[in-house]
């Protein structure tokens, strides 16, 4: 399972107030906290804190001189992300793209160069699809896209678009659906991931269904998400559905591994 720490992130306060004083320790502390919780990649997001790409890769830096875990840029600026990718010591995820040829083509070219992963959200002009088909039509461009430019299916993750619970219920299955779908495209298959928070929102048991949500999508054919690695519970359950899915070999000490 790949995890994408989702905390260094302006939308907490103390990271807001953190980028805004240009202080490194509350990032350095969440990135070390994420790493040792066992983050594949450490989501880097700037937000609507700035809009100069020097404050961005100032983020990174600073997280950078903590740890060395793989860093995941998080922006749709394409004039960050460029000064972004300058910056990483190892090659990193964008976060993310788009199916919109606006976005598309310029973000899917700067990977290609850099030799990035890269984040594919299934939406396009029209916004989030309703449906599972309309996914999956979105996420076949978006891989196109990404193998026509030399990218390997193994460098792309498909995101389905994860909607909350409390207010679309009707769009969890469809979005389980895309997921399944998602794995046939190629072999190997590209990785699907999710921004996991989303299902949740405005709920009030949140760790129960990110943990539940996340599981059934594993059973789909997800392999990676954007979410709480500090959540114990969460951690140990996609683990455990990983065993279960027999994509991990069985060991008695696999919840430490």
């Amino acid at each position: 399972m790949i995890f994408i720490g989702e905390r260094i992130n302006t939308g907490f306060k103390d990271i807001k107030q953190a980028v805004t004083d240009k202080d490194p320790k509350p990032l350095q502390k969440w990135a070390r906290k994420q790493t040792d919780a066992g983050a594949t990649y450490l989501d880097v997001n700037l937000g609507a804190v700035s809009s100069k790409p020097e404050d961005h890769c100032w983020m990174i830096e600073t997280v950078q001189e903590a740890v060395d875990t793989l860093i995941c840029i998080d922006t749709n600026k394409v004039n960050i992300l460029a000064e972004a990718l300058k910056v990483c010591k190892k090659s990193p995820l964008i976060n993310s793209t788009t199916a919109a040829d606006e976005k598309l083509e310029p973000m899917m070219a700067l990977a290609a160069e850099y030799n990035a992963s890269i984040i594919g959200v299934v939406m396009d002009e029209a916004g989030a699809p309703k449906n599972a088909d309309k996914r999956v039509e979105n996420a076949g461009k978006i891989l196109a896209k990404a193998m026509e430019l030399g990218l390997e299916p193994d460098r792309v993750f498909l995101d389905p678009i994860v909607m909350p619970l409390k207010f679309m219920q009707e769009q969890a299955g469809q979005i389980l659906e895309a997921t399944r779908q998602f794995g046939l495209f190629s072999d190997p298959p590209p990785h699907i991931t999710c921004g996991l928070s989303n299902i949740s929102n405005g709920t009030k048991n949140k760790s129960l269904i990110n943990r539940i949500f996340l599981t059934m999508a594993i059973q789909c054919g997800m392999d990676s998400a954007i979410c709480d690695v500090m959540d114990r519970k969460l951690v140990n359950a996609a683990k455990t559905a990983e065993l279960v899915m027999n994509r991990e070999i069985y060991a008695d000490a696999y919840l430490s591994m």
